[in-house]
């Protein structure tokens, strides 16, 4: 297809919007704890370690459910792939409405939500499978957008649990996964991007390099970043500044949003400044705004403004990334970003718990901010040193798509 080919007429644009709405639902379901978590430790008097724990349970459930899902997707296609799990999640929100009435229960249900986060990789992969390699960074951030499901969540699930009671809010739930199924049924195509010959070694070979291991490092600190601290948010806000619950939601949805906005945003930009070069400012910005926030914890305003500018860092992070990996994995997407999505997603879990464990040891969130900033840091420099290889294999200086073939780096564990 023609370099000059607009973005809309070069792919299927209601397979993007279906991945979209398949994302967006997930996303929402996956921080429902989260979401409504003022109300879950008044329910059950938690601590603030107990609390933290609860929080992570789902984004760690949903880092380890990612690959295994991928996987599916690249050998029973991603369409059908997304459908499976759809079905499972409405299960699980059922089990959510029917059974929970315990801390331990609660800790089950994390784990079932966390079907909903194995999502990522095959939406992205699916809705931007038919996009030629120099719109796929639009489109992936187009997808990844769905991440707006968080903000969606935080600002309905609260008042919704005040009228109804917080349990009841996941029978809302299994109801609202039935929109997005039946759009994807009815709208979607499977692309033909995959090499339906490759074998099992060929689709896993990201597992074994270090590009893919340096990528989750990455997207520890940006997705990472957003899904963990989306999901603590409503906490820190109710019990840092003695706002009501549902004001907590509404100022955690700011954050979000902007952070799920500035996805399209990182991937368009990536598409023409390049993803390596967007990634730097990113993750400067971060480390910047967090230490900023450790130091903030008195003023609500200036805390919420500099958390807007840390997740709308945060969301144009993982807009760059991930334009970056069809072009490392061009006939592998799906299992590369669902590996590195389930790797990178664990830094996501480590947020609530460290900030749990800083509030309740070290009297103080602060600790738990300025960990996550240092984290920053180390992979700020740890991108600059491999982005040298990578802009003399498989990508143009800067990360952009490369407009002729390149060398493309070995596979197995010798890929610096």
């Amino acid at each position: 297809m023609n370099q000059r080919t607009p973005f809309l007429q070069s792919g299927h644009v209601p397979t993007l919007v279906a991945a979209f709405l398949y994302f967006a639902f997930s996303c929402a379901i996956w921080v429902l704890n989260g979401a409504m978590a003022p109300f879950i430790r008044e329910a059950y008097q938690l601590t603030a370690a107990q609390l933290g724990l609860m929080l992570s349970v789902p984004i760690i459930a949903g880092a380890v459910m990612r690959f295994p899902l991928g996987l599916l997707a690249q050998y029973i296609g991603r369409k059908p792939a997304t459908l499976v799990e759809m079905g499972l999640v409405c299960v699980a929100m059922l089990f959510g409405l029917l059974f929970v009435d315990s801390f331990d229960d609660l800790l089950a249900m994390g784990v079932l939500l966390g079907i909903a986060g194995a999502s990522f990789g095959v939406a992205l992969s699916l809705g931007a499978g038919s996009f030629p390699p120099q719109h796929k960074g639009l489109a992936m951030g187009l997808v990844g957008a769905g991440n707006v499901g968080t903000a969606v969540s935080v600002l309905v699930a609260p008042p919704l649990a005040q009228w109804l009671g917080w349990q009841v809010v996941y029978g809302v739930a299994a109801c609202a996964i039935l929109v997005p199924a039946a759009v994807m049924v009815i709208f979607a195509r499977e692309p033909q991007d995959v090499d339906p010959h490759a074998g099992l070694r060929e689709h896993v070979a990201c597992l074994f390099e270090r590009d893919g291991w340096v990528f989750s490092l990455i997207y520890c600190v940006t997705f990472g970043g957003f899904i963990g601290l989306t999901s603590f948010l409503p906490s820190y806000y109710f019990e840092q500044f003695g706002v009501s619950k549902v004001q907590a939601g509404q100022l955690t949805m700011l954050a979000a949003f902007m952070g799920a906005t500035l996805r399209v945003v990182g991937g368009w930009i990536s598409d023409r400044w390049g993803g390596l070069n967007t990634l730097t400012v990113v993750l400067a910005v971060v480390c910047a705004s967090l230490v900023l926030i450790g130091f903030s914890g008195a003023s609500l305003v200036a805390t919420t403004l500099l958390m807007m500018l840390c997740f709308a860092a945060l969301g144009a992070g993982n807009g760059a990334l991930f334009q970056l990996v069809p072009l490392r994995w061009p006939t592998t997407t799906a299992v590369a970003g669902s590996m590195i999505g389930e790797i990178g997603a664990l830094g996501g879990g480590l947020v609530p718990a460290s900030m749990g464990v800083s509030r309740q040891y070290l009297g103080s969130y602060a600790w738990g901010f300025y960990l996550f900033a240092a984290l920053a840091l180390v992979v700020l420099v740890v991108m600059r040193i491999m982005q040298i290889r990578w802009t003399r294999t498989w990508a143009e200086k800067g990360g952009r798509a490369r407009l002729r073939p390149a060398a493309q780096p070995p596979r197995g564990g010798k890929a610096a």
